[in-house]
């Protein structure tokens, strides 16, 4: 009967053991372009968390406009984190991390035509428009 287990486990041991190097392998690093890099934020780096409501039943159209801005701000070289997250309790209630070098940086993001088309859509869609608070990134480098 032992015979009988140790052979039925044999296939099973063998499987386990041809995918068992590739589950201890690391995974496959990001992108350098999707990875924040912390060592590139300078101490005082211009960062914003801002926050949009949707009205009333407007929360998947400012959803559908607000996800493209994350593909756009990325890819601009003078970003360097850059987040939407929406509220898991309260959906259409958006709130944004970003981080640029400096305000001068900040303001030419807000300039893009893509960000200012956004920014022409929020009547119809948001209450009150966009909540800015101003934030400066403290203790880059501290341990």
């Amino acid at each position: 009967m032992m015979r009988n287990i140790l052979i039925g486990l044999s296939p099973m041991l063998l499987s386990l053991a041809a995918t068992g190097p590739a589950l201890a392998q690391a995974p496959t690093p990001a992108p350098v372009a999707d990875t924040v890099r912390y060592n590139r934020i300078p101490d005082g780096a211009w960062s914003i968390v801002a926050q949009v409501r949707a009205k009333p039943g407007k929360e998947d159209a400012l959803r559908a406009a607000t996800l493209p801005l994350v593909e756009l701000v990325r890819s601009d070289p003078k970003n360097f984190v850059y987040f939407l997250q929406e509220d898991r309790a309260k959906p259409g209630h958006f709130i944004f991390y970003e981080v640029f070098e400096t305000q001068a940086d900040f303001e030419a993001h807000n300039a893009m035509p893509y960000v200012q088309a956004w920014f022409d859509r929020l009547p119809e869609l948001a209450e009150g428009g966009v909540e800015v608070m101003r934030m400066a990134i403290l203790g880059h480098g501290a341990h």
